[in-house]
């Protein structure tokens, strides 16, 4: 969703985000346009990554397995990024893992390309094998260069060391290449010129409230009938094609919500998003119409294999220059499971810049990426608390010079967990204390499940300070400490425990019209 900008076309810039998420290649050459040097601004080539194989599981159990990953190049054919991989066929939806990869490509001869990495990541659900969560996939491919694309073969193992999931596989890929246009760390305060998209290109950032009313006939994995509204919270981060016309835009995106109420604890969704907005009145009021295809599943929710499709139409108002608000409703289909349902959502939209107007010279916006992970004792459903190891990964954006907006994901690894997963949003607030060290307080809100642990419905809250010292100007080691807590149902019987987490985070600047 989107709103105009207060000139004749709208455009808005990157999303906290929490995961790479699904096929965002379908849109990536559009974003590829070649940025204007600047003093500041520095390139670094990128790819979209979206891959599709069948895993087998124990017992002879085939899954199919969608994988997306954002690759950023650190020089000498390496590159590193987030990605997530999650189940679309079979029948483990709510199948879900999200980590980091490590990868180097080589060119071989002509158009030919070869890639070999890692991926290490933690997830799990519907009911699969996993053991504590902790996913390894090794892969070697094959691919042909077209230029704006490539596509090939991939070999892997997916292997999950404390399950029984030991897969070798070989799968389709499609990578789309791209640009990563940031700042370095040490020169954010200077102003950077350029009228293209910086960062991974997303423009605008929405925080999202939702309910689900399922339809007669959608059931739970488990046989009964599924009769509670299912409230959910999320995020969506999109990114308009150039426009056509000062009243008509289209966009696409990427989302990731999680079931915060209605006794489904651990539905999660990962969706990719494609639509249509026009403007309706002067620049305060837009109506669109979007689709969206994906993954979920979890929770008890019958999703067959997880594939998923949404469809909706909307309504934004301007009430800033830089926030709206949406109502959208719509519905969705799990087309190989039993889940039909109509939804009804409303969400804070955050216009991050208007590149079609770039004001001169541009400020940068702070920008974090964040990779660690996080302990804490997670009481479960049997009643017991045991140890959960859990790998996080967060993306701040900030809005002044010390207060930010975080989207996170967090995924158990270890601790008997696997399948356990949280995703949550909120603000953090961070200065510098002395010298390298930096300090930071965050308030987390979201929703969480799976893996046997007690969440008490799913909605939880994470508050949660830490201490950080840079080794670089564009990299910082940090620790924290926090609390995880229940929102909901019995006090005694969810979540309430002390979080220990050890990061490493990536510091760089985007052009904004942010006026510090």
């Amino acid at each position: 969703m989107t709103l105009p900008a207060h000139r004749p076309s709208s455009a808005l810039r990157r999303c906290a985000a929490c995961t790479a998420l699904l096929a965002s290649a379908l849109a990536h050459a559009d974003a590829s346009a070649q940025q204007t040097p600047s003093p500041s601004l520095q390139v670094a080539p990128a790819q979209v990554k979206l891959g599709l194989e069948r895993v087998t599981l124990p017992g002879d159990e085939t899954m199919g397995l969608v994988g997306t990953t954002y690759l950023v190049g650190l020089g000498h054919g390496f590159s590193f990024g987030p990605a997530a991989y999650g189940a679309i066929s079979g029948r483990r939806g709510g199948f879900f893992t999200v980590g980091a990869e490590l990868s180097w490509q080589y060119a071989l001869v002509g158009p030919l390309r070869f890639d070999t990495g890692m991926y290490l990541g933690g997830g799990g659900g519907g009911a699969a094998p996993v053991g504590g969560g902790l996913m390894l996939r090794p892969h070697a491919d094959l691919l042909w260069d077209f230029g704006p694309v490539m596509a090939g073969i991939s070999a892997s193992q997916v292997r999950f060391p404390n399950g029984s999931i030991n897969s070798h596989q070989v799968g389709l890929v499609l990578t789309a290449n791209t640009d990563f246009a940031y700042v370095p760390g040490d020169r954010i305060g200077e102003p950077a010129e350029s009228r293209d998209r910086a960062g991974m290109g997303f423009e605008r950032l929405q925080a999202v409230f939702g309910a689900y009313r399922p339809s007669h006939g959608s059931r739970r994995v488990s046989g009964p009938e599924l009769t509670s509204t299912i409230g959910w919270v999320g995020m969506r981060a999109e990114h308009t094609f150039e426009p056509t016309s000062t009243r008509v835009h289209y966009f696409w995106g990427v989302e990731a919500a999680g079931a915060a109420s209605g006794g489904v604890a651990g539905y999660a969704e990962y969706l990719a998003t494609l639509g249509v907005e026009t403007a309706v009145w002067g620049d305060a009021l837009v109506l669109g119409a979007r689709t969206a295809l994906g993954m979920g599943g979890g929770g008890d929710i019958d999703t067959g294999g997880g594939l998923l499709v949404k469809a909706g139409a909307y309504g934004a108002l301007r009430i800033t220059r830089d926030f709206g608000f949406v109502l959208e409703g719509g519905a969705v289909s799990a087309p190989r499971g039993s889940l039909r349902a109509p939804y009804a959502s409303a969400s804070f939209i955050w216009m991050l810049e208007d590149i079609a107007n770039p004001p001169s010279p541009r400020a940068n916006a702070r920008t974090e990426w964040i990779g660690g992970a996080e302990h804490y004792v997670a009481r479960r459903t049997d009643g017991s608390q045991r140890g959960l190891q859990a790998v996080t990964l967060k993306g701040n954006r900030f809005i002044t010079e010390y207060l930010y907006v975080s989207g996170q994901a967090h995924s158990a690894y270890a601790g008997g967990a696997g399948g356990y997963t949280s995703g949550l949003v909120g603000f953090g607030l961070q200065s510098s204390l002395w010298g390298p060290l930096r300090g930071g307080v965050e308030m987390l809100v979201g929703a969480a499940g799976g893996g046997g642990v007690s969440t008490q419905g799913g909605a939880i809250a994470q508050p949660s300070a830490y201490l950080g010292v840079d080794i670089t100007p564009s990299w910082s080691l940090r620790v924290g400490a926090g609390r995880v807590k229940s929102l909901r149902g019995d006090p005694a019987a969810g979540l309430d425990a002390t979080v220990v987490d050890a990061a490493l985070a990536f510091v760089f600047g985007v052009p904004t019209r942010a006026p510090w």
